[in-house]
């Protein structure tokens, strides 16, 4: 079968080398424009882009799918199928049109549940037992066409979404291109999504992302892992902003918000159970242990992170 990829960040990198190593003839790549990168804002291209340029295959950059120069470049081509994961940009109907079979999604949840632009995170903040992948054919609707294949995963108690993230894009792999096979030899047919147990999950922002330690310790351990590493969990102390890592639940109650400090560890209250925190990252600084933290700012027991 002759595809063309769609993909951009890192996440993306082991369905395309799936699909390379496949009997599918991979003709093509698009990917999202070169964007500013570092200090030095360089205009970098994405790990999808340098991939493809060492593979030797075309890449496409469109501004958006919708340039007429691009679904010139795209139907040029001739894409049987474009399987996609994580492009990164809403297609319009007159691209969707291009390839005979159509765009075959790989989308990290178990479609109908969380569908949208970030549903490792959500799955991981609303404590979910289990996710997985799911590919399907693209719509104009949200993440709502018809499925061809799904695999799950179980989430672990200590879970971060890049964690999540980085184990779905493995087995994803697989599920792709085994549907790009099933498609080619008629084993593999759609089948609508179910009408029923829809939900979404846009994108976290970085305010979504600030704790609110009246919460229970359990929601506040789930949205520090959903938010690591992007887009960081975060509290303010004496008005400076602090990045946490990921937190481990304990059994000592303090209010919210308050401090306890010892030598070997520093508890925060919540509105059940205390948590021990971990890694932090001050505002400017590197990050670091949350006692070497406490140490440094000369932050006792009794003092307490700001209120939300």
């Amino acid at each position: 079968m002759r595809v063309v990829f769609a993909g951009t960040p890192e996440v993306a990198l082991p369905s395309l080398e799936a699909i390379a190593a496949s009997g599918h003839e991979l003709v093509g790549i698009v990917t999202r424009p070169d964007a500013p990168f570092g200090r030095g804002r360089k205009l970098t291209p994405s790990p999808v882009a340098v991939r493809g340029e060492e593979l030797g295959v075309p890449v496409l950059k469109p501004e958006h799918p919708r340039d007429p120069d691009f679904q010139e470049a795209l139907r040029a081509l001739r894409p049987e199928a474009c399987p996609v994961v994580a492009y990164g940009a809403m297609l319009p109907q007159s691209a969707l049109d291009i390839p005979t079979i159509g765009w075959i999604n790989l989308h990290f949840s178990v479609l109908p549940h969380w569908r949208g632009a970030a549903p490792v995170q959500h799955a991981i903040w609303n404590n979910d037992e289990v996710t997985g992948a799911t590919t399907f054919l693209i719509v104009k609707e949200l993440d709502a066409g018809p499925t061809f294949g799904v695999m799950t995963e179980r989430i672990r108690p200590d879970d971060t979404s890049g964690d999540l993230l980085g184990r779905l894009a493995e087995g994803g792999a697989g599920l792709l291109v085994a549907t790009l096979d099933g498609i080619e030899d008629g084993s593999l047919g759609a089948r609508p999504q179910q009408a029923e147990g829809v939900s979404f999950a846009p994108k976290i922002l970085v305010d979504d992302a600030r704790i609110d330690w009246s919460r229970q310790a359990i929601a506040v351990d789930c949205q520090v892992r959903a938010c690591t590493p992007a887009p960081g969990a975060w509290t303010t102390y004496d008005g400076e902003r602090v990045k946490l890592g990921p937190v481990t639940l304990t059994e000592q109650v303090l209010q919210p918000g308050r401090l306890e400090v010892s030598k070997s560890q520093v508890l925060v209250g919540t509105g059940t159970h205390a948590v021990r925190l971990g890694d932090v990252k001050p505002h400017g600084r590197k990050q670091m242990p949350a006692a070497d933290w406490v140490r440094g700012q000369r932050i006792e027991s009794g003092s307490a992170f700001d209120a939300g």
